[in-house]
């Protein structure tokens, strides 16, 4: 009796586990792309057919007001990794701010030494 109750509860937390998996997580961005013309929407398509995760006939150029929307798989790609994607072929994006210092796209800073801790200054 024992070993039946054990094998069911396993079984039990094994299809629990199982059916908690998410495999997909479709999301639908839109992104600024101030630098977009009719020209470069074929590199901009490249750009992001690149990612596995991309619905490549989800992609909706508004040249109007330099935007495109698409859907793709967060499981599989980063909305910053797209528009890092998208900045590599040379087209401008603009960032909103909640995504620097994310996948990569850090803006760094120079730390502001005060000029008492700050390290004396050697000629050249």
């Amino acid at each position: 009796m024992m070993k039946k109750t054990i094998c069911i509860g396993i079984a039990a937390a094994l299809v629990m586990v199982v059916a908690g998996c998410r495999r997909t997580d479709f999301r639908e961005v839109t992104i600024d792309v101030p630098g977009m013309t009719e020209t470069n929407q074929q590199a901009i398509c490249e750009a992001l057919f690149f990612y596995d995760g991309v619905v490549r006939d989800s992609l909706k150029f508004d040249m109007a007001k330099k935007q495109l929307t698409l859907r793709f798989d967060s499981l599989k790609v980063a909305q910053t990794n797209l528009r890092m994607a998208i900045e590599q072929k040379g087209i401008a994006v603009k960032y909103p701010p909640n995504t620097t210092g994310v996948a990569g796209y850090i803006n760094k800073r120079e730390r502001e030494v005060p000029e008492r801790d700050a390290p004396p200054k050697r000629p050249r």
